[in-house]
């Protein structure tokens, strides 16, 4: 009479399973960090050029400040933690460039402002803590000229300003002017 030890194992389908409860619980994933909507985006391989080489950027929009504007607020709205990429290419631009970052990570805080206040904080901080007057200069700018509350996605189509029209200020927390001309359409 053979007694047979039958030995039990852990089903092979196991591990992964719990692999993958673990990263749904922990929250990674590609949208943990987005502050726009899926057609704003920039794409994952954009992503990954800029962090590799942020001074392409620079090379490949070369003279087009409303491009490299809008390119880069798109990249910093799509994933915040893009900007130790962005501090590199300060320091590998020329001042008009800067102010255009400037204006730039603006545009990007004022894209999260809603939809993810720590990336708006945490955009805000970045800028006061650069240190570099022209980025500090288009930083403000960008701010005072309204052109955060003109929001432009991708497909170039103007937005309403995320607080509503009928509050402004820097917290959207003073009542507009109800009898203020609207601006037209160029």
């Amino acid at each position: 009479m053979s007694c047979e030890v039958t030995r039990r194992t852990k089903p092979r389908w196991q591990p992964i399973i719990l692999t993958g409860f673990a990263l749904i619980a922990s929250g990674v994933g590609p949208t943990r960090a987005q502050c726009v909507g899926f057609s704003d985006r920039a794409s994952q391989t954009e992503l990954d050029a800029f962090v590799k080489a942020p001074s392409s950027l620079l090379e490949r929009l070369r003279n087009d400040k409303e491009k490299l504007r809008s390119r880069l607020s798109s990249y910093i709205a799509t994933n915040p933690s893009v900007l130790p990429s962005v501090q590199t290419l300060i320091s590998e631009s020329a001042s008009p460039d800067r102010s255009t970052i400037g204006a730039a990570l603006r545009l990007a805080e004022a894209l999260c402002t809603s939809t993810k206040p720590d990336a708006a904080r945490k955009i805000r901080d970045f800028t006061q803590r650069v240190g570099d007057l022209a980025v500090q200069a288009g930083y403000s700018a960008a701010g005072e000229d309204g052109s955060s509350a003109q929001l432009q996605p991708r497909d170039n189509k103007p937005t309403q300003p995320r607080g509503g029209a009928l509050l402004e200020g820097e917290w959207k927390t003073k009542l507009a002017n109800p009898f203020k001309p609207v601006p037209l359409p160029n």
